[in-house]
């Protein structure tokens, strides 16, 4: 069967559709995801959901232990999870 743009797809055989499907494919490109992006959490309550700590807890964190992975624009509060879990690990969850 000679299969044309004007073949309607349920006239092919699974195998058929398959084979089509690979030639649209770019060769040699694989779906990369960036592991290497950092994961954030924004604001006061992501500090609380993070540590489930309380909103007055979460300020001091944010102000105290957690300074260095805290970056802040206006209201706009940003965390780096992963440094801040180091921060917190180095000073032992203390102030």
């Amino acid at each position: 069967m000679h299969i044309s743009d004007n073949t309607p797809i349920f006239h092919l055989t699974v195998g058929q559709f398959k084979k089509l499907l690979e030639q649209d494919k770019p060769k040699g490109v694989i779906a990369q995801f960036d592991t290497t992006q950092k994961k954030h959490v924004y604001g006061l309550k992501g500090i609380r959901d993070l540590f489930n700590v309380s909103h007055a807890t979460a300020q001091k964190y944010k102000d105290g232990i957690l300074k260095d992975a805290v970056t802040q624009f206006g209201r706009k509060i940003i965390v780096d999870v992963e440094k801040a879990h180091e921060l917190f690990a180095a000073k032992g969850g203390s102030k």
